[in-house]
């Protein structure tokens, strides 16, 4: 119960969180920004930015950007701003950029944050725009799971199939495409169920049935589904695995944005391939209790730029359509 209360508190704060609209005008052009000036750990901070060239305003399309975090003036992390729109036929005056970074669910400092923008229109000099941002408080779930031999066995497999396994998926989640813009919109959820059994970020200790045990951050959602229940893809994008792993079993992972994916684990079936492009809501498999797993369930995780994110923030409008 207290589990369930603290999801339903999370996700009703971010929902409740407002954009921040800004106006700013420089040298080389003017900027309409939109972002969260309020943020929780683990959630990803997503700017939107058109960019209006004043001067070669047919040029649009030659801006680059960057988004840097920093905190307290040291920098902790950047991204590369990519184009979702403007500067074709119909539109070559603007272009709208988009960029995002995700937040550690280790971080717990509410004020020092400051997102720093650098942009050069046209090939003219840089212009620097800083953003203040807040990181509100959120508190994460504390279990431990008892393995048994099973699972045991999966937790500290040290097989060469199960390295492959891992650098093939680090591999992928590394890769970063900016032409790979497949949706913005708000994603669904991938089961019309409402059951979790176990929650974003939970700090995590497997119990080995052989004694000892080790810790670790539980890097998605699990919905608590029977075997068999259908699994739909949460937004559209490409199928860029469909395998069955090691420790996940049957998985599939679907790239929406540069840099940003989704994962599907513990699967009984999958319906879909490698290179598949899918619809948001079409059927790519359907749950089950496969590789490490505990029960019948679905396990949904979304990762940017390789770092796991709350699903939940994508549910709603993180690109500020």
């Amino acid at each position: 119960m207290k589990k369930a209360a603290l999801i339903i508190a999370c996700l009703l704060a971010f929902f409740y969180l407002q954009a921040e609209d800004l106006s700013i005008k420089k040298d080389s052009a003017a900027f309409e920004i939109k972002y969260s000036r309020e943020a929780f750990p683990g959630d990803a901070q997503f700017v939107r930015m058109t960019v209006i060239p004043l001067k070669n305003k047919k040029e649009a399309a030659r801006t680059k950007a960057s988004l840097t975090l920093l905190l307290d003036g040291r920098e902790l992390s950047s991204s590369d701003f990519y184009r979702i729109s403007g500067n074709n036929k119909k539109n070559n005056f603007s272009v709208t950029l988009l960029a995002a970074i995700p937040l550690s669910t280790w971080w717990d400092q509410k004020d020092g944050w400051t997102l720093k923008i650098k942009c050069s229109v046209c090939d003219s000099a840089d212009e620097t725009l800083e953003l203040p941002m807040t990181l509100l408080h959120k508190d994460f779930v504390s279990e431990t799971l008892w393995l048994d031999g099973k699972n045991t066995s999966i937790k500290t497999d040290v097989s060469p199939r199960r390295q492959q396994d891992i650098e093939k998926l680090n591999a992928i989640l590394a890769a970063t495409d900016k032409t790979a813009v497949w949706q913005t919109a708000p994603f669904n959820a991938p089961v019309s169920s409402n059951r979790r059994t176990s929650f974003f970020a939970d700090r995590r200790i497997y119990k080995y049935n052989t004694g000892g045990s080790t810790t670790g951050l539980h890097h998605g959602i699990d919905y608590g589904v029977p075997e068999g229940t259908e699994v739909h893809a949460c937004a559209r994008g490409k199928v860029v695995l469909a395998e069955d792993r090691v420790s996940t079993g049957y998985s599939v992972v679907i790239e929406h944005l540069p840099g940003l994916y989704s994962l599907y684990y513990h699967m009984s079936r999958l319906d879909v391939k490698e290179g598949d492009i899918t619809e948001e809501g079409q059927l790519i498999g359907l749950s089950g209790c496969t590789g490490l797993a505990t029960g019948p369930h679905l396990h949904w995780e979304m990762r940017l730029y390789m770092q796991s994110v709350s699903p939940d923030y994508f549910l709603g409008n993180f690109t500020f359509e």
